[in-house]
């Protein structure tokens, strides 16, 4: 059986994978809303489009969460619950995703063909998603045995840097690919036609998610210019506050340009400042808000 270090460390690997494949996905929902052909389309795909991206946040924040769960609540040690966090998440944040991949399937076959083949094409997809990601488990479920209770809190200095230069991994992808839509945002015709304000909120969130960029490439920077490459807890310390710093204004960036996508589609200022509100409030109580209460609980516990 595979030690709780190597668990853990296979875990945000496959957490990483996830992200890679929510990523594009999430910067092309963010995109589409400025398109041309955006404008053009029936209002229920606009809705349609716009719920698809809700559960690809929604996805994107589940996947994320890990690495703040691991910083805020074990500080970077590893440990069975820390492997049950991951594994749980996993499986929640697929749901989500397989239903935005049927969504966005819904509008090319609308588009392509009709609304009825867009709705069988949407099933078939978001089925065959559930289907692998989930079917084999009750299978599987039968041939295991329970594993016995491994603890470990000392989790050595190479591993715990390790990981969180693997944590730092699995949340770039989103930082990347959303400072890339919101460079580009800018030369799109579709921005043109927004209001000030939401011109001067993609501003700010630009701004954010380029902040977080940076914070999360300055451990790699410490790690070569200062530490020459060598671990050391100064080191594990400086990344594991930089990841969690860059997370505040990633959400706030993400939740920024969500109340474009939702003033663009829904035409009212008020109806998405309370969805940005929500998403930014979803963000801060799954990477912070939850973590920090958890924390609390688990120290309470051992006192």
């Amino acid at each position: 059986m595979s030690n709780i270090f190597s668990k853990v460390q296979n875990a945000l690997d496959e957490s990483r994978i996830l992200v890679l494949g929510t990523q594009v996905l999430v910067g092309l929902q963010f995109r589409s809303a400025l398109e041309n052909g955006f404008e053009s389309l029936p209002f229920h795909t606009q809705i349609l489009k716009l719920i698809g991206l809700s559960l690809l946040l929604l996805a994107l924040a589940l996947f994320m969460s890990p690495a703040a769960y691991h910083r805020i609540v074990h500080f970077g040690n590893d440990n069975n619950d820390m492997h049950d966090y991951v594994t749980s998440i996993m499986c929640l944040g697929l749901f989500p995703f397989a239903i935005a991949l049927g969504l966005d399937m819904f509008l090319v076959g609308e588009k392509l063909f009709n609304a009825t083949k867009g709705i069988v094409m949407a099933g078939a997809t978001s089925l065959v998603a559930l289907g692998f990601w989930y079917g084999f488990v009750p299978l599987k479920k039968r041939k295991m045995k329970k594993p016995h209770e491994e603890h470990q809190h000392n989790t050595p200095l190479e591993t715990r840097v390790k990981q969180v230069l693997t944590e730092t991994r699995v949340v770039l992808p989103g930082v990347q690919t959303l400072l890339g839509f919101q460079f580009i945002a800018v030369l799109m015709q579709g921005f043109e036609k927004l209001p000030e304000t939401s011109k001067m909120i993609h501003v700010i969130s630009l701004s954010c998610v380029a902040l977080s960029m940076i914070l999360l490439m300055t451990p790699a920077a410490y790690h070569r210019i200062v530490e020459r490459g060598e671990d050391s807890e100064s080191f594990h310390r400086l990344a594991s506050i930089m990841l969690l710093a860059a997370m505040v204004p990633l959400a706030l960036g993400l939740a920024g340009d969500f109340y474009l996508v939702l003033e663009k589609t829904l035409q009212t200022t008020g109806g998405a400042l309370i969805g940005a509100t929500l998403m930014l409030l979803l963000f801060f109580g799954l990477w912070f808000g939850y973590t920090s209460y958890k924390a609390r609980q688990i120290r309470s516990a051992a006192v």
